[in-house]
Order: structure tokens, then sequence, then C-alpha cells
């Protein structure tokens, strides 16, 4: 009884998914402060309306593009605008030993919770120069909001997967 030889591939276990960021960078910011001089003299505080959304896109075999698209639009109660404010804010990433069916949830999920904090602080610097106290946006959940595109992607395809395995390029 001898037992067959085993195959080093055999042996050796999966290696680890593996996530670099190369490169951050702003691709787009745009602030506008209408209202001003007289929108900076007004202590009441306006209500804020946010948009967050992320695309990814292929650049080159293993590397992708991650876009954190922010904006925040400020208005008084009696409509006056105060700013108005957008944000794409880009990372370069290279992605190694992930799944197919991982990859998106890692390019939309992973990916923008590592920009998220440098986008936030160039928004709150760019309202602080606008002369408006910082923006300091709240922590956002990215994986609920992939599970919101997901239940959209499906609810557009009768009988598409819910979970996202299988899904087609990330952000399209």
């Amino acid at each position: 009884m001898t037992d067959a030889p085993s195959t080093p591939a055999e042996n050796t276990p999966p290696l680890p998914p593996q996530l670099r960021i190369l490169a951050q960078y702003v691709k787009d910011l745009s602030f506008e402060n209408p209202g001003a001089p007289d929108s900076l003299r007004n202590a009441q505080a306006p209500g804020i309306d946010l948009a967050i959304d992320v695309q990814a896109r292929t650049v080159s075999e293993g590397a992708f593009e991650v876009v954190l698209n922010i904006s925040a639009n400020a208005a008084r109660e009696d409509g006056d605008v105060v700013f108005i404010t957008e944000l794409a804010y880009g990372g370069l990433f290279q992605l190694a030993n992930v799944a197919d069916m991982d990859r998106e949830p890692f390019l939309l999920i992973e990916c923008p919770r590592l920009l998220f904090p440098f986008a936030r602080r160039v928004l709150a610097d760019a309202t602080r120069d606008g002369g408006f106290p910082p923006l300091m946006l709240d922590p956002v959940d990215f994986a609920g909001l992939y599970r919101q595109q997901m239940l959209k992607r499906a609810a557009a395809v009768p009988g598409a997967d819910t979970n996202g395995n299988g899904a087609p390029e990330a952000g399209n």
C-alpha cells in the first residue's frame, strides 16, 4: 500500500486576496458659493442634501480605477442655496488572488472604504475654504450601498442573481 505522491500544487494553500493602493487623486472638485457674501452672514444652519456614488472600471490586467462621487448641496429653509460642492475622488487599485465573483464587492465596498477618509477631508477643506464650517461627513456603509445597488439591478433584470455573484463589471 503506497500512497500516490502529492503534487506541490495540492499541498499549497490558496494565496490570500491582496489589495494595493497604487494612487489616490482628486479627479474633479467643484465648490460654488452663489450667495456670497450674504450667505456668510446668515447664522441659520442650512439643510444638506448629500449623494454618494461609486464607480469602478478596469484600467489594465489586475488594475482598477475606483471613483467615489460625492455631492453636497446646502440650502436654507427659504430655498436660498448656500453652497454646492461636488467631488470625484479616485484611486488606482491593484487586485491579486481575488476570484472573479469577489472582484465587484472588493471594488465597490473595500476600495471606497479606503478612499472615503481622504475624500471627506477634501470636502471639509473645500467648505471651510469657502467660508463655512467644515462639512464633516458621517461614515458611509458601502456594504449597504452595494446591497441596495444589487437589489436595484435584480429588480431591473428578471431572474437576476441578488447576491452579486457573476455580476457584470463593477459600476456598469
